[in-house]
């Protein structure tokens, strides 16, 4: 995903996001410090690492959104001419298969445990979309276009939101560490800052889908799967933590020149 704001309909994209977490969990991308709890209950608004932690999932979000996924590259390229050999469209099946009862079992096992399951459900729903198009057209590589095109879809909203001045980061950064404020909008630096960030947002989300799409033009199927699992999540994790950089500079610099005026 995209940032955060932006709805997990792919398990691809959502462990990216998962990644991202583990990355920037001691940041600290509070202006100001959290205020204490009132007398009348209220709780105090949780730091960035709880809501993202909450959101994504940590590393069981990561490793469990990444075994489905794992599963349909390993049975594809074990069960096909690589090893065993079988016709490609079996293959294919049994692939499918394997992910999609992947998915389910994550599911199961936390549902047995009383454990959310949210994160399992949206995960089976991406998967289903991408197993269901890979079936129809019994081509492997198209169990990865539907979170290659939510890549895309998710780039050219973010350059939107730049071109009519109301980048999507700065809204992102409200929500999730700004006690659900934008105030931005009146702090010069923080809007350019918010404006050049989600371009490089942009660059990161094509570039991704960039390579995928090459690699589904190709019909290099397993080399998708690489590409997803190695190159892709890293890539999505290094611009969240840059991102994370940036802002915290900009409001500990900020914070600083407040405190000492």
């Amino acid at each position: 995903m995209t940032p955060g704001s932006e709805p997990r309909h792919a398990a691809h994209e959502t462990v990216e996001e998962r990644l991202a977490e583990e990355v920037v969990e001691d940041l600290d991308l509070h202006p100001v410090p959290e205020p204490a709890k009132k007398d009348d209950g209220e709780e105090p608004f949780p730091s960035m690492s709880e809501q993202i932690s909450e959101q994504l999932g940590g590393v069981r979000g990561l490793i469990e959104s990444s075994l489905p996924v794992l599963t349909f590259v390993m049975l594809n390229v074990i069960l096909g001419d690589t090893v065993a050999g079988l016709e490609k469209r079996t293959a294919l099946y049994w692939a499918i298969g394997g992910a999609v009862f992947t998915a389910l079992a994550i599911g199961a096992f936390r549902l047995a445990r009383k454990q959310p399951v949210r994160h399992a459900v949206n995960g089976l729903f991406g998967i289903a979309i991408g197993a269901f198009l890979a079936w129809r057209t019994g081509n492997a590589e198209d169990f990865y276009l539907p979170g290659i095109l939510l890549t895309f879809a998710q780039a050219a909203a973010l350059l939107i939101s730049v071109m009519v001045r109301k980048p999507i980061i700065g809204y992102v950064w409200g929500i999730m560490a700004n006690k659900g404020q934008q105030d931005w909008f009146g702090n010069a630096r923080l809007f350019k800052t918010f404006q050049w960030l989600t371009l490089v947002w942009v660059v990161s989300l094509s570039l991704r889908a960039g390579i995928q799409f090459v690699l589904w033009q190709m019909g290099e199927a397993n080399a998708l799967g690489i590409v997803r699992i190695l190159i892709s999540w890293p890539i999505y994790a290094a611009t969240f933590a840059f991102t994370a950089w940036a802002i915290h500079r900009v409001t500990s610099e900020q914070k600083a020149a407040e405190t000492t005026a």
